[in-house]
């Protein structure tokens, strides 16, 4: 399903240069889901971006499901995103004009080859535990459900890939482990192949495999 190979990536901050990936393979099947560990700076948002097609690797391919990102346009790259992958980034970032509902909604916006329901959005709104907020702005939404909308979002258009970026760092104790369950579910129910970055142990253990990230390099 994920085929990374030898991608690298440097940086300059501050006029210094930082690898951020210094030539990363690895081979993820259709339904695993991995975690990625390792402290902040160690490349692990870099590798994530680069497998989703939003940063480019200095050089390396990235394949999903055979297709080379990185060889299509960036049109192309941006509809077989739409198309197969997802994202939970480390902020939520909602609209705030658009309510939970709508922002749930959105990326169906940018898919349009998919008949997506109101319905569907209430229900994915329901297993985040928020089938009460749908008419809420996210000025009415604490931090922690503002995540939640973010996280149902996530699964509106069907994905084949989630990648997901820190998905639980501002949930409580109970509200992470709702959403470690509702991943395994959807891992089970639709065969959605997920990477987690995360810093939370139980989430790390609750995957099928663990790899772990320093200065820009797998170590395990």
């Amino acid at each position: 399903m994920i085929s990374v190979q030898n991608i690298s990536k440097a940086y300059k901050i501050h006029g210094q240069p930082f690898t951020a990936a210094e030539d990363l393979s690895l081979t993820i099947d259709k339904g695993e889901m991995v975690a990625i560990v390792g402290h902040s700076g160690s490349g692990k948002t870099t590798l994530l971006s680069m497998i989703g097609g939003l940063t480019r690797p200095d050089r390396g391919t990235v394949k999903i499901a055979d297709t080379d990102l990185w060889a299509l346009s960036d049109n192309r790259r941006s509809e077989f995103r739409s198309r197969t992958i997802s994202f939970i980034y480390q902020f939520a970032s909602l609209i705030p004009t658009l309510t939970a509902l709508e922002n749930v909604l959105l990326p169906s916006a940018f898919c349009s080859d998919q008949n997506i329901s109101n319905d569907k959005a209430k229900d994915l709104l329901r297993r985040v535990g928020l089938a009460d907020k749908e008419k809420f702005y996210p000025a009415q939404l604490s931090g922690g459900q503002q995540r939640r909308v973010a996280i149902a979002r996530a699964f509106i258009n069907d994905p084949q890939v989630l990648l997901a970026d820190e998905p639980t760092g501002d949930l409580d104790e109970a509200t992470e482990k709702e959403i470690i369950n509702l991943f395994h579910s959807m891992n089970k129910e639709q065969g959605i192949t997920f990477v987690i970055v995360t810093h939370e142990q139980t989430i790390a253990a609750s995957t099928q495999r663990r790899l772990s990230m320093k200065d820009g390099r797998l170590i395990t």
